[in-house]
Parts: C-alpha cells; sequence; structure tokens
C-alpha cells in the first residue's frame, strides 16, 4: 500500500511538469473580449531629464557615515562684519587641500580674481541661477585645469561673488524672508564645497550677502583678501593681478546676437581695485575684447582745476542779496543741496531747515516760521520736487513779508545715486549718519518732479549743475564706483 502510493506520486508529478512545460512551449489561446479599434498609437509619457549632478558619490554616502568617521572637511567657512556695530553680511568659505599638510610658504603677491556664476560656473538646468547645490557645471571645461596652471605661477587663485539672495541672520534683518533663508545658505555652501573640491587648490570664496562695503564694485572684499594673506596696501602686483567676470557692461548691437550685460559692476570693481580686467569670453576662449559703456561715467567728473572758476572747486558763486530771505532748494537726494549749504549758505548766516532732521513737514514750517520772527534768513534743505509744495514756502515768505529765492540742482540719476552710496558707505564724509536710500526714493522724485518757474513767486532761480566740491583726498574717496 505504501508503494503504491509512492508510485502514485510520482506519477501524478511526473504528469503534471508534463503538462506544464507543455503549456509554457505552446500556451492557450484566449479570446479577449472585442474593443473597440484604436485608430491612433499612444507613446509613452516623455522621460523627465535628471539634472546631472556634480557631486560624488563619495560625498553622497559621507552623508550616512558617523561624524566621527568622516574626513576632515577641507573648507572652513567664517563671516565677517562691515563694523563692528554690523551684523555679518559677509560669507568666506576657505579651501585646503588634504596633501598639503604645512602652510603655502610662498608669498604671491599676484591675484587672480574671479566672479563666479556665469564666469566660472554655470547651471545645468539652464536657469540663471540654480536651485540645488548640484544643479552647475564649469562654465568651459579649460577652467579648472586654467586655474591650476595660475596657481602654479605664483598667483593667489580666489573667488569673489555678489549672492544676494542669501541672508546670513534672518532674525537680524526684518525683510528677510522667513523661510528657506538657512537652506539658500546650506546649499550655497554645499556647491562651494564641490566646486572647490574639484579645483584642490589652496583658495577661498567670498560672497558678499548684502549692498554694504563688501558688495562690488566697492572694494571690502579685496581689503579682507589682502588682510587674510597678509599683503599690505603696497605689497600687491597691481598690474601684474587680474580680476574675470560677466558683468562688464557690454551692450552690443541687436545684430550681433548678444544680450546686454546686466551691469558694469566686475568692471567697475577692478578699475578700483586698480588691475585689469577680463570678461570670461576674453580670458577663457580668447576672444578680442567687447565694446562697452558705462550709465555713469567716472571721467566725466575729473576733479576741478585750481582756475576752473573764483571758488576753485566748480561750484556756483552764490552771493546773499537781501537782508533776510528765505533759499529753497529743489533737487533730488544726493545732488549736493547739504553739501552747499554747508560751504556756501553757513556762511553768509542762513539757518538750515531740514526734513530729514527734523522728521516732519509741519515740523520744518514751525521750526522756519520760529527763525523768521527771530529775524533770520533760512534755507529749506529737503527735495521740493512739484511745484504744489513749493508753493506752501511761497505763501510761507509772503506771509512773513520777506524774499524767496530758489537753488534748482540738476544733477543726473546715476550721479545723484553715486554720490548717495559714497555718503552712506564713508563716515568721513557722513556726518549726520545717513543710511544708503533705496532706488524707490530716486524713482519717485523723478516722476514727480516739475522745473521751478519764476512765475511761481521766486524773486530767482540759480540753477546748479552738479561738480565735485571737496579736497584732493575727498576725491579720491568720491572718484571710485560705488554702485
Amino acid at each position: 500500500m505504501h508503494n503504491f502510493k509512492i508510485s502514485h506520486a510520482r506519477t501524478f508529478v511526473s504528469t503534471t511538469r508534463t503538462s506544464y512545460l507543455s503549456w509554457i512551449m505552446s500556451p492557450p489561446s484566449f479570446s479577449a473580449p472585442k474593443r473597440k479599434a484604436i485608430e491612433k498609437s499612444i507613446s509613452p509619457p516623455p522621460l523627465k531629464r535628471k539634472v546631472k549632478s556634480n557631486i560624488s558619490e563619495g560625498a553622497v554616502a559621507s552623508f550616512f557615515t558617523p561624524t566621527s568617521q568622516k574626513p576632515k572637511e577641507r573648507t572652513t567657512w567664517t563671516e565677517r562684519a562691515a563694523d563692528d556695530d554690523a551684523p555679518p553680511t559677509l560669507l568666506v568659505g576657505r579651501y585646503e587641500p588634504e596633501n598639503l599638510e604645512k602652510p603655502d610658504p610662498t608669498k604671491r603677491n599676484k591675484i587672480a580674481a574671479f566672479d563666479l556664476d556665469s564666469t566660472l560656473i554655470t547651471t545645468v538646468s539652464g536657469k540663471r541661477f540654480g536651485d540645488s547645490p548640484e544643479d552647475w557645471k564649469w562654465w568651459n571645461s579649460s577652467i579648472p585645469s586654467r586655474l591650476r596652471q595660475l596657481y602654479a605661477e605664483n598667483y593667489r587663485v580666489v573667488i569673489l561673488s555678489n549672492q544676494a539672495g542669501l541672508v546670513l541672520h534672518p532674525e537680524l534683518k526684518p525683510k528677510a524672508p522667513k523661510g528657506g533663508s538657512k537652506n539658500k545658505v546650506v546649499n550655497f555652501k554645499q556647491k562651494c564645497n564641490a566646486i572647490l573640491a574639484q579645483l584642490n587648490l589652496p583658495t577661498a570664496v567670498y560672497a558678499a550677502t548684502e549692498k554694504d562695503i563688501f558688495r562690488k564694485p566697492r572694494i571690502g572684499m579685496w581689503a579682507e583678501i589682502c588682510r587674510d594673506y597678509g599683503l599690505g596696501e603696497d605689497e600687491v602686483d597691481l598690474a601684474g593681478s587680474l580680476f574675470v567676470g560677466d558683468a562688464g557692461g557690454r551692450n552690443p548691437l541687436k545684430s550681433q546676437g548678444s544680450t546686454k550685460d546686466f551691469s558694469c559692476s566686475d568692471r567697475n570693481f577692478a578699475h578700483n581695485v586698480g588691475i585689469p580686467y577680463h570678461t570670461p569670453e576674453e580670458y577663457f576662449l580668447d576672444e578680442p575684447p567687447s565694446q562697452f559703456s558705462r550709465d555713469f561715467d567716472l571721467e566725466s567728473y575729473p576733479y576741478p582745476a585750481e582756475d576752473s572758476s573764483s571758488t576753485g572747486n566748480g561750484d556756483v558763486v552764490f552771493e546773499k542779496t537781501n537782508k533776510q530771505d528765505i533759499v529753497l532748494f529743489a533737487g533730488p537726494p544726493g545732488a549736493g543741496k547739504s553739501t552747499f549749504y554747508w560751504r556756501h549758505l553757513k556762511p553768509l548766516g542762513y539757518e538750515r531747515v531740514n526734513q530729514d532732521i527734523l522728521k516732519t513737514r509741519a515740523k520744518c514750517f514751525k521750526v522756519a516760521a520760529e527763525l523768521l520772527s527771530g529775524g533770520d534768513s533760512i534755507v529749506i534743505d529737503s527735495t521740493n520736487p512739484h511745484s504744489d509744495g513749493r508753493k506752501e514756502w511761497i505763501e510761507l515768505a509772503n506771509n512773513y513779508n520777506v524774499p524767496i529765492r530758489c537753488v534748482w540742482f540738476k544733477a543726473p540719476k546715476v550721479v545723484c545715486e553715486h554720490n548717495d552710496a559714497v555718503r552712506a558707505l564713508n563716515k568721513s564724509l557722513n556726518p549726520e549718519s545717513r543710511t544708503i536710500l533705496p532706488a524707490l526714493a530716486f524713482n519717485s522724485f523723478y516722476a514727480r518732479f516739475k522745473e521751478p518757474r519764476a512765475k511761481e513767486g521766486f524773486q530767482d532761480i540759480v540753477e546748479h549743475d552738479f561738480n565735485f566740491s571737496g579736497t584732493r583726498d575727498e576725491y579720491d574717496v568720491w572718484a571710485r564706483y560705488w554702485n
């Protein structure tokens, strides 16, 4: 009986195996329910293109490695402030290669400085600025070897970048975005870590995050480089150094098929420092120098010659023609109104009424009335762009039976913006501690401005074209590009 069961089981398995193999080799046909014929083929959905990562697999694996087992991070990050009373706004990453055990003993007095975006790197995605730390590639494949060659030729290689999208400490900046600021900084550091690791040179990246002294074309980052590498002001070989950046003020013809540069800040930065400038195309691709233009050109405002006018500074001479009167200023912020008062009207005995100091227009009228009652002549040091606002001062003059004169400050907007930046960023030229004005302040003035006319009720109108007024040392500060 036992043997019969075994034999029967073997027969069943053998039969089943034969049937299964037969089914595999010749599967039965099934009649599917009829469907309406599809006339058009349906293509599979398009494959999503992935951004090629520049972060190595080793870096990804390192993320999951315990901290105690990770290799030493080669980039050291620090933050710098423009002055002791300000929050840090400059982010600095200094990279030391793994094979460099001792500090570089070479005194490298030639500096090769490069902008980052659209100069050393560009995005893989095609966006102007990458959202993720891996969305980057070299602007040209020759760049790493070119920078290594510069280092071999005893250049100090550094990266200088304006990064207004980064906020280092959002809690210290009321208008900073509440979310995402920290992630942007982290992503930027990760991207720079990858870039510096691929270069593998003793180098550093400097990122200016605010519109302060560190932002190009201002030279705050250059000063930090010199300080970090122990270079005195007279030790840098300026003629042998260089700066490469894409913001060169290029404005090609439409027929040439190229786009206009968004600014001239990189070219102006090199001018301020006193080193040669190149666009990426000129330096890495050996293209000929491009045509360029500046909205504001310092060459149009040289230091005035001593015989340019009776004042020696190119200023219009202002004469006091009345025993008591009101002088009303009209002109944009940054046109030199306050400087004109201190140099020419204060010595003539005029008292100043300024809304930046008094804060409200009502208080300006109150103080002006008190000074007129006391027999003083006064200057209304404000912009007064429109005839409606000027009318109120004319009525005040009529009420006190004194003449009112107007000084019209005729200065282009780019000059006023330049003057405003010079004043705000240089304490020696800013006795009233004024902060830099937003673009809205200038745009608003020029949108509302109406030229002053004698028929409004002025005794006369003195037109004042802007000319620099000051000492040679002050001019040396003024005659840099600040925007």
